[in-house]
């Protein structure tokens, strides 16, 4: 089977080797043109809007299991798929497809390193045109909702010191000074780690080494022994620092994700400004 041979963060080189293994399900989050223009053969497109529900002004919440059933389906989803994502914008949009499924209970899943970036700077062959998807019929439970944290979660743990707020926002928009909802600034108590910095320069958006990865997380206080909480915007780039963790083994990890666009547009909830 398929998720015997990939591992949770896939290099172009292997899942190319890998592309007629049964059982494989390689969805495309970038935007539809750009998925019509090129795509991984075999691949199938997945709208990231469709991932995602608002409420009054949090944007990114966690879709309906109800929609989300409608939407897997659609791309042929089933229980017994492995996955593996990829998008053309840094991995953000992938890794929040895989939040999403590690929230519904399905773990055989694997992240493109680099995604179309690095796929293409590989030379590895690609298709144009849209593709017919055969349908499934998916069931999505939240079966696994300790990966999700909402804003009442949050609040009740600002205190705790067994748990850390990471925030993947920019340094500009966690001090305050790049507003992006009714007030600027961050969590009491969050650290900030930027989702691009954990992408290694200069090797088309591939992770950093995982010794790389995590010092990046010790120096901020990021460590395996609490619960980390990442939000950012809309849990679109910090998706990637969840998959990051996650890939590192850290334990216990949650998602908030009504990110900043809740809690920073909620008078009821404190917030902090400057800092890092």
């Amino acid at each position: 089977m398929a998720h015997k041979r990939l591992p949770l963060l896939v290099e172009p080189e292997t899942l190319a080797e890998s592309l007629n293994t049964p059982g494989l399900l390689i969805v495309d989050l970038s935007a539809e043109d750009d998925f019509i223009r090129a795509h991984i053969p075999g691949a199938v497109h997945l709208q990231y809007r469709d991932l995602l529900r608002q409420e009054g002004d949090a944007k990114g919440l966690l879709a309906q299991p109800e929609d989300l059933s409608r939407v897997l389906s659609t791309v042929g989803m089933r229980s017994d798929r492995h996955v593996v994502a990829y998008d053309n914008e840094g991995n953000g949009r992938a890794s929040r497809l895989l939040w999403t499924l590690e929230a519904l209970g399905h773990y055989d899943t694997s992240l493109l390193d680099g995604g179309m970036r690095a796929w293409l700077a590989g030379g590895h062959p690609t298709e144009s045109g849209p593709v017919e998807v055969e349908s499934s019929e998916y069931h999505a439970t939240l079966a696994h909702p300790e990966v999700v944290a909402d804003k009442d979660y949050v609040r009740e743990h600002l205190d705790d010191d067994n748990v850390t707020v990471l925030d993947a926002r920019s340094p500009a928009e966690y001090r305050g000074e790049d507003v992006r909802a009714a007030r600027g600034g961050h969590i009491p108590g969050a650290v900030n780690l930027e989702w691009t910095e954990v992408m290694n320069p200069g090797t088309e958006g591939r992770l950093h080494p995982p010794e790389t990865l995590r010092t990046l997380l010790k120096q901020r206080g990021i460590t395996p022994d609490h619960e980390i909480i990442t939000h950012c915007q809309t849990h679109h780039r910090s998706a990637l620092t969840f998959f990051v963790m996650r890939y590192l083994g850290y334990p216990s990890i949650r998602g908030y994700d009504g990110s900043w666009s809740e809690w920073g547009n909620d008078p009821t909830l404190p917030v902090e400004t400057g800092g890092e």
